[in-house]
């Protein structure tokens, strides 16, 4: 059973693409946290403010940014897309 936080790969192009296991709609600061890609909720924000963020192929500069399944974040060379808990 999947848990929420656990990173699965995903198997469809592109190969380097993360799944991210998340309990409905996520700020993308926590969800940067949550999947790895920042160490700290400070790390998260120069992260967004610094524009290395992308979501669904768009620079987003909103650390709040709610997010829902079927989103893909980028950072730093990896992609994650957001997945629900839910089947």
């Amino acid at each position: 059973r999947a848990r929420r936080g656990v990173r699965l790969p995903h198997h469809a192009d592109p190969a380097e693409q993360l799944n991210v296991v998340v309990k409905g709609p996520l700020p993308l600061g926590s969800f940067l946290k949550l999947a790895g890609a920042a160490s700290t909720g400070g790390h998260a924000k120069l992260l967004v403010q610094n524009g290395e963020v992308t979501v669904n192929g768009v620079a987003e500069t909103r650390r709040g940014r709610t997010l829902v399944p079927g989103d893909v974040v980028a950072v730093g060379g990896e992609e994650y897309r957001v997945c629900s808990s839910q089947p």
